[in-house]
């Protein structure tokens, strides 16, 4: 029924752009697509809005690239049951079903980003602009299309692969390509982004994808295939490009500094009253509280959207002694709860040897995304999808695999120089399954929060391992998780095809086991 509904808007639409229908009473001024994609700006735009999906995906990713790992959890509402808290937990609690909205979000947000990037790949070849700007706005949009497919191919597996303009209702279903064919097409959009992109211009960037961005993916994509020779070349080639450790950890969050140095590749937002363009993590990361002005120093409400991606007691003890990532990284907010579940805030605390007041209860948050702002749910934090340690981390994770333990000790040494003081806590290991262990450990402190961990355990082989471990004690710990929680079997390595999609597209099959 779906299909016949979406078929018979379809044809309304191209039945009211022909020449004869009403649709020509327009005045003649209007801008169609036919006569908009004709100048640089105009690309530009559309380019522009090719990268605005990339915001609403970061208000979902969190749920399924760090809630469901070992990293965070949820803090459960036992008040308010609605579906779509449900549908949060249950990504959480691997019990998510195929109708689960925050799943499919992921999904949706990356295909909006894949519709608007081909339409400015197929339209830019037949405009009249300049060579260098062509290139540009080609290359963006590349990677732009293999940054989302990179997404997806790790988050569903087999998915369609759509690389022109939806036009006609024959192009909008297509059956699932086989993964190896979206990794194929992720290559070729990543290495053409590479030729065409320059490197960044100066420090701070505009925020647009660069050569950095584009070589740092499909370095990542190549390591995920194992093809480890090829990152370690293409990674070698970033510190010519001018990217730089900052000095100090906490320094590289801060909105003082966004598009630094250190920044290869982060998500733009923009505090003001633009619409849409700003970000409101930290309101959806402190526990639910009717005032968050002791946190925030903003008062505010965040009952209806805080109590998410709350970092867990696992997280907090896999960070060293003396390692300052831990207080950049998490904050407590101190204070107790009512009846009705909803927290009261009396003190904003260090995570570090942290003790509760008498009477008191702390709540660990995340930290990275608290900054100065004015206006509630209005702030200025871009959201970091790739950064300079994560290179010299992925860099030294390959050279590892290639036997190569000394000289990746050199890269990784280079992150806990920062994180620890110049050659307090160097790692000497050399074993190579001991030292990949350690590299693991090490990406999942440094880069807490910026939605890796899913990616990495995935890469590691030892997801079921370390989450089926984590499952039996969080089940320990917290009554209300049910027994079927935490059962992180193979299936559940992929996500389910949104119900929606395949009812709408009678090609898709679902994965085993939904």
């Amino acid at each position: 029924m779906k299909k016949i509904y979406y078929l018979f808007c379809l044809s309304c639409f191209i039945l009211a752009s022909c020449k004869e229908s009403f649709i020509d009473l327009s005045p003649e001024d209007t801008q169609s697509g036919n006569t908009f994609y004709q100048t640089e700006d105009q690309f530009r735009q559309a380019l522009a809005a090719a990268y605005q999906p990339l915001r609403d995906l970061m208000t979902n990713d969190y749920f399924t690239a760090e809630m469901r790992t070992d990293n965070t959890h949820y803090q459960y509402n036992d008040v308010d049951r609605g579906t779509a808290n449900q549908y949060r937990e249950n990504i959480a609690n691997f019990t998510d079903p195929t109708n689960d909205s925050y799943t499919n979000a992921v999904y949706f947000h990356c295909y909006k980003g894949i519709s608007r990037a081909n339409i400015v790949i197929e339209r830019l070849p037949l405009a009249n602009i300049d060579e260098a700007a062509r290139k540009d706005i080609d290359g963006q949009a590349k990677f732009l299309r293999a940054f989302n497919y990179f997404r997806l191919v790790r988050y569903f597996g087999d998915v369609p692969l759509y690389l022109k303009e939806t036009k006609v209702a024959e192009d909008a279903f297509l059956p699932r390509s086989p993964a190896a064919e979206v990794y194929n097409q992720i290559i070729a959009d990543a290495s053409a982004a590479i030729e065409e992109l320059a490197v960044p211009a100066g420090f701070p960037q505009s925020g647009a994808a660069t050569k950095g961005s584009a070589t740092l993916l499909l370095a990542e994509v190549y390591v995920t295939q194992k093809r480890y020779s090829e990152a370690e070349t293409l990674l070698k080639t970033l510190p010519e490009m001018g990217y730089q450790l900052l000095a100090n950890y906490a320094d590289v969050f801060s909105t003082a500094n966004k598009n630094s140095r250190e920044s290869i590749f982060e998500v733009q937002y923009r505090e003001g009253a633009q619409g849409g363009q700003q970000s409101n993590f930290i309101y959806q990361f402190l526990p639910r509280s009717t005032n968050t002005e002791m946190i925030t120093g903003v008062a505010t409400n965040n009952t209806g959207t805080g109590g998410w991606n709350t970092p867990t007691d696992d997280m907090i003890a896999a960070y060293e002694s003396g390692d300052k990532r831990l207080d950049a990284s998490i904050g407590i907010a101190e204070g107790t709860y009512n009846a009705s579940n909803v927290f009261t805030i009396s003190a904003n605390k260090s995570v570090v040897d942290y003790t509760p007041a008498e009477g008191k209860i702390g709540v660990p948050y995340i930290k990275k995304y608290l900054n100065p702002h004015t206006t509630a749910n209005n702030t200025d934090d871009n959201w970091p999808v790739y950064r300079y340690a994560d290179a010299l981390l992925l860099l030294a994770e390959t050279l590892n695999a290639q036997g190569k333990a000394q000289e990746a000790l050199t890269y990784l040494n280079q992150v806990r120089d920062r994180a620890f003081g110049a050659g307090k806590a160097a790692i000497q290991e050399t074993d190579p399954e001991r030292l990949k262990t350690i590299i693991l450990h090490e990406r999942r402190v440094e880069l807490a929060f910026e939605n890796h961990r899913w990616f990495d355990l995935l890469r590691s082989g030892k997801t079921i391992e370390i989450l089926s471990a984590f499952g039996e004690v969080m089940k320990q710990k917290y009554s209300y998780l049910p027994p079927t929680s935490f059962q992180v079997t193979a299936f559940r390595l992929l996500y389910p095809i949104p119900q929606s999609e395949r009812e709408l597209n009678p090609e898709l099959t679902q994965n085993p086991g939904y």
